[in-house]
């Protein structure tokens, strides 16, 4: 019985430092979204749409936060199907000048790789030199190696045009760009 309880007081601290952490990987220390590679924090931020809390987002990456190696990721905080994130990235990939030809090829690779999303869901995204490879809470689910493909997706979040500047100022951790 005394071992049980210990055993129980261990997991029930473990836990309460896991809430005060607040579930995530983002600390200030380095995240290795995949083997081998170890980032370093940049930034957090949060999207919104009409007011809503869509996701919170958190940024690390090598020696320049824009280039790869890079890791981003999505803490979703509402229910959203995976096509309808499919959907908002091809728009927003089309709106930093991706061609059509190529937004067909990779709305199909899309659709394949993003899962549909409860609230405490993540999605990170990790930027490689060849292309991007994306897990699902904390597990492997796919990758798109085309280099063309991984600029314009992490472009979303972090290129000047972005749809949301205060965004990418957060992840980045600049004042204005």
């Amino acid at each position: 019985m005394r071992q049980n309880g210990k055993k129980f007081l261990q997991a029930f601290i473990a836990s309460i430092c896991l809430l005060l952490l607040g579930g995530s990987v983002f600390a200030n220390d380095a995240y290795e979204p995949v083997s081998g590679m170890r980032l370093a924090p940049y930034g957090k931020g949060e999207f919104r749409r009409f007011g809503f809390l869509v996701y919170e987002a958190a940024l690390w990456g090598g020696a320049n936060p824009q280039q790869p190696p890079l890791a981003l990721q999505l803490t979703y905080k509402r229910n959203i199907a995976g096509q309808k994130i499919v959907d908002a990235s091809v728009q927003e990939m089309r709106q930093l000048g991706a061609s059509e030809q190529s937004l067909k090829v990779w709305e199909v690779q899309m659709s394949q790789i993003f899962p549909d999303v409860k609230p405490g869901d993540q999605i990170t995204g990790v930027y490689k030199p060849g292309g991007a490879v994306f897990l699902y809470n904390n597990r492997e689910v796919g990758e798109i190696r085309d280099p063309e493909f991984a600029r314009f997706f992490f472009a979303i979040w972090l290129d000047p045009r972005t749809s949301a500047p205060s965004l990418r100022q957060s992840l980045l951790g600049t004042k204005s760009s």
